[in-house]
């Protein structure tokens, strides 16, 4: 029987592979894990997974066909955990970046019900923040607040 621990990685084909990876390092986080510019591939250290970046015009991203765009995207979103998760200093770092972000609120997730944060990358793909679970019984949700059953 196959048993998954967590996500290992990533991949997002990328238009603009340095715009792709200032959003990832400067405003998630992320860090350079590993270049491999021949195939046009820059893999981010987010936490224990990674994000693999794949530029459109190298010879990864040529093998999978047409660009994403408003019609059509590779992945419907991310979901990243964050460590010490404050919603007010996660929002104000966001705007500060002139992020696009999404709702708030709390969703269901691999370690259970907790706020999260919906925003989009510079290509539009949805990216989820996920804080801690909330022990306990679920509060009420505040004025605003979306609870999907999913993440």
């Amino acid at each position: 029987m196959i048993r998954i621990g967590e996500i290992d990685h990533v991949v997002l084909r990328a238009i603009d592979i340095e715009a792709m990876q200032r959003f990832y390092v400067d405003v998630l986080g992320c860090r350079e894990e590993r270049r491999q510019d021949a195939i046009g591939l820059v893999q981010l250290r987010a936490g224990a997974s990674l994000i693999d970046l794949v530029s459109l015009d190298g010879k990864l991203g040529r093998q999978g066909g047409a660009a994403p765009g408003p019609e059509g995207h590779n992945v419907d979103h991310i979901c990243l955990r964050v460590e010490a998760y404050d919603e007010a200093a996660i929002l104000a770092h966001l705007e500060a970046h002139g992020v696009r972000v999404g709702e708030a609120g709390l969703r269901y997730g691999a370690r259970g019900e907790g706020p999260s944060i919906y925003l989009y990358d510079p290509q539009g793909n949805m990216i989820e923040l996920k804080g801690p679970a909330v022990t306990g019984p679920v509060p009420p949700l505040r004025a605003g607040e979306v609870r999907r059953g999913g993440s």
